[in-house]
């Protein structure tokens, strides 16, 4: 177990992400020649399958990279854009993995969000410790026939235009209620908050925030990377929350991540 504190400033403890998933684990806290498609996303991009993480725009997900094919990944966006693109491999309606032809390089999810290299650090052991911060979401095309050691998807951000837009739709957020059912969320697992720092947040920052480290599975981040704008993302937030309080008793809460 570790405790570790969020971007609200909310501390409890968790039990992480899996060494051997992917390669990496969440730590506690120009374009090369290659065609760019709006906001500088190139149109081939490196993708890092991994399940239950979810990256959302402006966002921050730290990782601890140390598998040598995600080492190489990193490698290259380095030397490319700093893009990367998280995404979840498929999964099945209980959140299980659907198993492809080959474990290496199981099937991806339509949608993932890609992110900006934006810190970096090389380790004595020689792990990667790096922070991506969210762009814009994409749509998978297709999986390019790579060479390297990593993959390679063609992909579409159109779709997700307004994520370039800081802000935008803020205005539409019902942040009482988001708030009164994070109150919930946190009694009902005794954990705490650093109110004046949620209080300050914006509610971009705070809904995207809460998404990112809420403790649910690959469905439900899916529908929180999935929804269609930020008041959405918001509703789908609290109606997961409230779904999840309603079903679960005190031994089976989950902390935020």
């Amino acid at each position: 177990m570790a405790e570790g504190k969020g971007e609200t400033g909310m501390q409890g403890k968790s039990s992480g992400r899996s060494e051997a998933e992917a390669g990496a684990e969440p730590t506690p806290r120009s374009g090369g020649g290659r065609e760019q498609r709006s906001g500088g996303i190139p149109s081939i991009i490196p993708v890092f399958p991994l399940s239950s993480a979810l990256l959302l725009p402006r966002g921050q997900m730290p990782l601890n990279i140390f598998e040598p094919r995600y080492l190489a990944m990193i490698d290259y966006a380095l030397g490319h854009d700093r893009i990367i693109g998280m995404v979840q491999p498929k999964f099945e309606r209980d959140g299980s993995p659907v198993m492809g032809l080959d474990p290496d390089t199981p099937p991806l999810c339509a949608v993932g969000c890609a992110g900006r290299i934006s810190a970096f650090q090389e380790t004595d052991d020689g792990r990667f410790l790096i922070t991506l911060t969210g762009v814009c979401r994409f749509e998978v095309l297709e999986e390019e026939t790579a060479i390297t050691p990593f993959r390679l998807c063609r992909v579409a951000t159109e779709r997700f235009d307004r994520d370039f837009r800081q802000g935008e739709g803020e205005k539409l957020v019902d942040r009482d209620t988001l708030l009164l059912t994070f109150k919930a969320y946190l009694e009902a697992n005794d954990l705490e908050a650093d109110w004046s720092g949620v209080e300050k947040a914006s509610n971009e920052a705070l809904v995207n925030a809460l998404c990112m480290m809420s403790p649910y599975g690959p469905p439900e981040k899916q529908a929180l990377l999935e929804a269609e704008d930020l008041k959405a993302r918001a509703e789908t937030l609290i109606a997961i929350t409230e779904l999840s309080l309603a079903r679960e008793g005190p031994e089976d809460r989950a902390t935020l991540q």
